[in-house]
């Protein structure tokens, strides 16, 4: 390629590279031969060679050397040359950066120039990359030019009022660009978002931009603001925008704005992408103000509609909406399931994850049968990426409701897998810290019985490894015995707990006078205090542990030894399914005070065994 190759010529041939080396070779090439021309005498060809320089800055490759080259362009009197000049000054300029100040002066002489075309290139990159030091040394010309009667350099100059960060130049820019109403909008939302003082101020203009939205809605056939059958949307959206920052936590605004928004959610078409972004706005005005509860249900009808639109990214943008709002207006959004369920179906991956999240978030007591069967159907022929987060969502939303057998269905996995025991107590230990922090803090709490119950077994179980600390899955964590018997104690105190989930606690604490050395008088004293508990299965759990620290304390040791593994094939153990697949439940044996304890040493052992399967299956279905 030819060193004075044409700018077309130049894409058409970076176009055509097969790999990305050979683009970079052509880049390399062309740069090379763009300095070249830059070092030599004008030849009429510095601003093609400049074009060409940004169209790679646009592939991502280095083109800082340029910079000085925009400076001159600048400069010259020449049009079309100032204008690819200005054109590289937005793009490889900032307001940080030395070669932007050079520039101010052209900017300067520019801004008094006799045509309306390179004032307005002045301005253009004023607003782009001019720095608060530039706005505030060109003030008097921006201020001139804003009193002008020419409402197209007006609405350049508006673009660099919004672009300003001088807030004392903006009051007093505000009145003359009053009569360019796009630009004023745009220059009262940068004051309100960057000063919310100004924002009272400016709430005495509701009345005023609600009677231009209507006239805009209302208004006939207008062929210079029309597009695609909607007069100005750009303005709609602008006023709508600022509209839902006045409005936000005021009442006064929110209600003065009410029946505008109605009025505009109801005669707005949605067929066209430009009625579709005023229609988008004015449901994040509606859920962002004070509204009326049925204007909230109207914006919600609106994503519902969305949510057919053949447009995969006007779907997105729906349940990306309604997930924000599912937890505030849950109902309304609920009418709307079973078009989110078959967006699951969708080919888009990212709308088929929003769905997913959406459908999770819909899960609630009544309709848990039939979205489940919905969530079922998708995991099985969902992509891998989104398995994991199925299946973890359709867990968590059955919540800490879980079947009896549940817990003896777990525990006699966890007594099978013994080289992960001290994993499993490790990490449910730290579960049920985390509980009982929630249970401090908070006023109301869905506590998960199961899962606390199932924690207490572990820990009376392996309490021995929990006290180690020597887990090599998890990160070492000294845990003391006062720490472990607080955590049990807090279970047994707490309002929170179910009889079943302190009778599991008790009998854990029970198991630890065997595993701990220094606080088995603290056990002893709890175990105690429960042989008058109200609750009559505690009660006289209590009332047989205190025999056995009392009269039969030589058989302790032996009695509360770790468990057996179960035998699932053993009779009456079917963990909750029978032959013919339905659930049967297990017919709890429990301990008396009429158990007859040994008294012969000589049978012993045998007694012992006896007494250890009984106190095992009652543990089990507490």
């Amino acid at each position: 390629m030819s060193p004075s190759v044409r700018l077309q010529e130049m894409i058409r041939v970076i176009r055509g590279a097969r790999t990305q080396g050979e683009e970079r070779g052509v880049i390399q090439r062309e740069c090379a031969a763009i300095r070249a021309q830059f070092r030599q005498a004008d030849n009429g060809t510095r601003s093609h060679n400049l074009a060409k320089l940004l169209y790679v800055h646009m592939l991502g490759y280095p083109a800082h050397f340029g910079q000085m080259e925009c400076v001159r362009l600048i400069a010259s009197p020449r049009y079309n040359e100032k204008r690819v000049g200005y054109l590289g000054a937005m793009m490889l300029l900032d307001e940080k950066q030395d070669a932007s100040l050079l520039i101010t002066n052209s900017i300067k002489n520019d801004l008094s120039h006799s045509s309306q075309y390179v004032q307005s290139l002045a301005l253009c990159t004023l607003a782009c990359m001019g720095s608060a030091e530039m706005c505030r040394d060109l003030a008097p010309e921006i201020d001139r030019l804003l009193r002008a009667s020419n409402s197209y350099i007006k609405k350049k100059v508006s673009t660099v009022c919004s672009h300003t960060h001088t807030p004392p130049l903006l009051p007093s820019w505000l009145s003359p660009i009053a009569g360019v109403l796009h630009g004023a909008v745009v220059l009262i939302t940068e004051l309100c978002e960057r000063n919310p003082n100004t924002l009272e101020q400016f709430r005495k203009v509701v009345p005023e931009l609600v009677l231009m939205m209507k006239g805009l809605v209302m208004s006939g056939y207008s062929p210079e603001h029309n597009v695609a059958g909607i007069s100005d949307p750009f303005l709609q959206v602008r006023i709508l925008r600022l509209l839902r920052i006045l409005g936000r936590n005021n009442d006064t605004a929110s209600d003065a704005m009410n029946d505008l928004l109605a009025q505009v959610a109801t005669n707005t078409d949605s067929s066209k992408t430009a009625g579709s972004a005023v229609l988008y706005e004015t449901v994040l005005t509606v859920m962002d103000i004070k509204s009326e509860s049925g204007l909230r249900v109207l914006a919600v009808n609106i994503l519902g509609r969305f949510l057919l639109n053949n447009d995969r990214n006007i779907r997105y943008i729906s349940m990306t909406s309604l997930q924000k709002i599912v937890q505030t207006d849950h109902n309304a959004v609920q009418r709307h399931r079973g078009t989110i369920v078959d967006c699951l179906k969708d080919q888009d991956a990212s709308v088929k994850r929003r769905a997913l999240e959406l459908s999770l978030a819909l899960v609630s007591a009544v309709n848990i049968r039939s979205l489940m069967k919905e969530l079922l159907l998708f995991l099985s022929s969902c992509p891998p990426e989104l398995r994991a987060h199925t299946t973890s969502g359709i867990f968590n939303a059955a919540g800490g409701d879980v079947r009896d057998e549940t817990v003896p269905n777990l525990i006699q996995l966890i007594t099978t897998a013994t080289e992960l025991h001290c994993y499993t107590v490790h990490k449910l230990y730290r579960a049920l810290i985390t509980d009982i922090s929630l249970w401090k803090c908070a006023t109301f709490v869905c506590v998960q019985q199961s899962l606390v119950q199932v924690a207490c077994w572990c820990i009376g179980e392996y309490g021995d490894l929990l006290l180690r600390g020597e887990c090599e899955e998890t990160e070492p964590v000294q845990v003391t015995e006062d720490d472990v018997l607080d955590a049990l104690e807090t279970v047994l105190q707490s309002h929170m707990s179910s009889p079943a989930t302190r009778g599991f606690a008790l009998t854990a604490t029970m198991k630890l006078s065997t595993r701990i050395t220094h606080n088995v008088d603290r056990i002893r004293s709890i175990v105690s205090i429960y042989g008058s508990c109200i609750d009559v299965e505690l009660q006289q759990r209590a009332v047989e542990y205190n025999a056995l620290f009392k009269k039969y304390d030589h058989m302790r040791a032996a009695v509360l030894e770790r468990m057996p593994v179960i035998d699932k094939s053993s009779p009456g153990h079917t963990n909750g399914e029978s032959a013919g697949g339905t659930i049967k439940e297990l017919e709890p044996t429990k301990l008396t005070h009429e158990i007859v304890f040994p008294q012969e040493p000589s049978n012993q052992v045998s007694d012992e065994n006896d007494f250890n399967k009984l106190w095992y299956f009652s543990y089990l279905d507490i």
